[in-house]
Parts: C-alpha cells; structure tokens; sequence
C-alpha cells in the first residue's frame, strides 16, 4: 500500500477537485448543445457550425482529462520526500520534571509532602479514573496521560497555584490545565463520591458508636455535624448573597463526620449568608432524620429511656431525637449540664478536626478560589472524596500543614428552630448517664 506525505496529499486532493469540476462543465456543455440544436430548429440556421463548436468543447474536455490522468499518475508515482514537522498545532513544553524527576526519582514521603498521598494511593486513584479521563494521541497533537492529568489535579488543589505555573512545571499549555483540572474533579465526584463518602450500614455503624464511645465517652453518637465557609471572589451576580458574617465572600459546606475524621455526609454550594440551621434544614439529612431513614434502628436503653443513634452538633442546630447539641449557657448552668456540654463538646471536636484535616491537605480550600460558581461544589466534593481516601488509605498527615488553617467559623449563632419535646428527655438521660458515672 503506497504511502503518501502531506503535500503528495494535498496534490491528490486538489486533482480531485479539479475532476469534479470537469464533470460538472461536461454537463454544462451537454445542456448547452441541447439548448443550440433546439435554437437551430426553431429559426432555420444551419447546424454545421454548431457542430463544429460542440466538436471543439467535446475535444477539450478529452484534453482535459488526459491531463488529469497525466498528472495523478505523476503524483501517485513521485519520490516520498522528507518533510519537516511543522508544530503549527502545539508550542514546544518540557516535561522532563515529570517524566525523569517525579516518577524516576520521588520516595513516597516526597509524594505525600507534594500530592498530599502516598503513591499507592495515587496508583488506587489512576486505576479508578482510567476509564473516565484517559485520551488518545492523535496526529495533530500527544495526549496528556492518565497520570499525569491526575497529579496536575492534585497540584492544583494542594497548593491553589495559578494555571500558567503549574502549565510551565508539567509541560502543558495554559488551557489544558484548567481543562484537565475541571474534567479531572468532575470525574472524581461521578466515579467516587457515593462510594467513598455515603451514610454507614448496621455494622458500620456499630463500630463507629464504639469509637465514639471509646474515645470521648459519648453514648449511640454517629457523627458530628457542622459547617464550613469556602472562601471565594465575590460574584457578579448578587454578591451580597454571599457575604457571610465572618466578613468575607463564601459558600457552605455542610459536612458529617466520623470518629475517624471521615465524611459520611457533604452538601455544598448555599451562599455564605444563609444561616446553619437554614442549610440543615434545607438538606437531605433532614428530611431523612424526620423520616426515621437516616440511620439503622439501633437503641440503647439509658436512665430507662430507649435513646436513638443521634448526631452532635453545636447551639446552630435545632434539638431533635437524633440531633444533640449543648445547653444554652444562659449563666445558670447545673454542673450536670457543664458536665455534659463538656463530653458533647470533645466528642463534636472530631468534625472541627475534619475539616482541618481538609483544608489544611488541600489548601485550595483556604484561599479564595477563583472558579466560577457552578464548578466551584464539584471541586469541594472532589477534595472531600480525596480527603477520605487519603484517611481510608491512613496515608500520613503533616502537622505542618495545619499551619495558616484559620478558624473561620467561630461561636455560631443560636437556631431559631423550636426544640423536640421528646428530644429534650433524651438529652436529659444522657445527662444523667454522665453524672453517675
């Protein structure tokens, strides 16, 4: 099979244009004949000279073909010639960090220090997204592979670097960064998120009220529930929306964990003003909690009454069956309920912890992202999902990276949302439990 290079190519191309082109004038000139013999029989004109024409049109389209004919066999039989690659399509970029440095070089305490994860887990993650972002090569241009778009992604989200920076140590234009960052996160959420970050079975459960248990002394807690602010530039479109209380542009984060500092629950992407309580009761939890679906049907009989699973929160949230949170310190406390503020209080740390824990592993979260508002949610829950691996993988934590992770939540604001009646002697066992221990 003979092969041919670009300008043999576009020879042939432009030869077969031509040939279409003399076979729409052979029908023009037909017609015209036709049009000619029937002009001749209408006025009487001699038809001789006519035909003489025709003869001569008909003649020089035969010219014409046998030129075609001559030169496609000239093109089709020329000498291959060694042309240039032209790099009209792509500018030149090294990738010699990447290729000869990290993957030759790196230990898996220079993968965590950079990526946030051990290589393993970097390998775990390759595997599961393949499917979902691998790209072939084409002739105009090489793919970006697999695992290279995955430790842009993670580059990105562990330092909050600009494009052009991270195009420039990847070898990767400008553009392709942010296509690959916003593809990449995109993929995470639909190929992990409802594996990695879903509610517990029964027996998961079991173990993580043992945890809870075993380490703050808490009894049928499941989780510990709070939000966080997600610092971003302030909108276009009505950004006062997004203008929180601490005195800066946001959205919210609502996130469970548990004892082990991993997500079970997230919601993202309320504006920074809307309040705590409004989230919660905006979100599926609730609706869940108020269908008695949210958790396993596991009881625990204390001070002689049955109490339910229940999560930890803080003054925010409402009071309900299967949500705890503190007594309001109105200056005339009971040490009894000092005493249990105290226990919910050290067992609710465990979602404070999480949310250091991610912010400070990828530190895109603390600065004020400059993503628009409808991918902004999928990089969040990308980082969540990510957070979990790293803490489901125990891939080691850098207290260092604690550094500059500010409390941007604070005392919050009481709930305006009235207190269960059956909550309230729930909260008033467990009370009781503690003062008799």
């Amino acid at each position: 099979m003979a092969v041919f290079d670009n300008r043999t190519m576009f020879v042939l191309f432009w030869l077969f244009l031509r040939f279409l082109r003399l076979r729409r004038d052979n029908l023009t000139h037909r017609s015209l004949l036709n049009e000619i013999s029937g002009i001749q029989e209408l006025t009487g004109e001699p038809r001789r000279r006519n035909r003489r024409s025709g003869r001569q049109q008909r003649e020089e389209i035969r010219r014409s073909r046998r030129r075609f004919v001559f030169l496609t066999t000239i093109a089709a039989n020329a000498p291959l010639v060694n042309t240039v690659d032209r790099r009209i399509w792509t500018r030149f970029r090294s990738r010699n960090w990447w290729e000869d440095v990290v993957l030759r070089t790196w230990n898996d305490s220079d993968w965590v220090e950079n990526f946030r994860m051990t290589k393993a887990t970097f390998r775990f993650l390759c595997n599961r997204l393949r499917d979902r972002i691998n790209r072939i090569h084409t002739r105009f241009r090489s793919a970006v592979m697999v695992d290279q778009r995955i430790a842009i992604t993670l580059w990105k989200l562990g330092t909050n670097c600009d494009y052009r920076t991270i195009g420039h140590l990847f070898g990767v234009g400008r553009s392709t960064v942010c296509e690959i960052f916003r593809e990449t996160c995109k993929a995470i959420c639909d190929e992990l998120l409802a594996e990695v970050i879903h509610l517990p079975t029964q027996h998961e459960a079991q173990r993580i009220v043992a945890g809870f248990r075993n380490k703050w002394g808490f009894p049928q807690a499941l989780g510990a529930i709070d939000g966080s602010h997600i610092p971003i530039l302030a909108p276009e479109i009505n950004p006062t929306d997004y203008y929180n209380r601490k005195g800066f542009y946001s959205i919210v984060l609502q996130a469970i964990a548990d004892d082990n500092y991993c997500f079970m629950n997230v919601n993202v992407g309320w504006a920074g003003s809307v309040h705590d309580a409004r989230v919660f009761a905006n979100s599926s939890v609730y609706q869940k909690l108020q269908e008695n679906t949210l958790f396993p049907n596991i009881t625990e009989n204390i001070s002689g009454v049955e109490i339910p699973l229940v999560l930890l929160g803080d003054p925010a949230y409402p009071l309900l069956q299967n949500l705890m949170k503190p007594f309001s310190d109105n200056g005339r406390l009971t040490p009894h309920q000092h005493r249990f503020n105290r226990r919910l209080s050290s067992a609710r740390m465990v979602i404070e912890n999480a949310f250091g824990r991610l912010k400070g592993r990828w530190r895109c979260l603390l600065k004020r992202s400059d993503c628009n508002l409808d991918i902004l949610p999928n990089v969040v829950l990308a980082c969540c999902v990510l957070h979990n691996l790293c803490e489901q993988h125990r891939n080691p934590f850098n207290d260092g990276w604690l550094e500059g992770v500010e409390d941007f939540e604070g005392p919050n604001e009481q709930a305006n949302i009235p207190d269960d009646r059956s909550a309230i002697n729930i909260r008033r066992a467990i009370m009781e439990h503690f003062s008799n221990e």
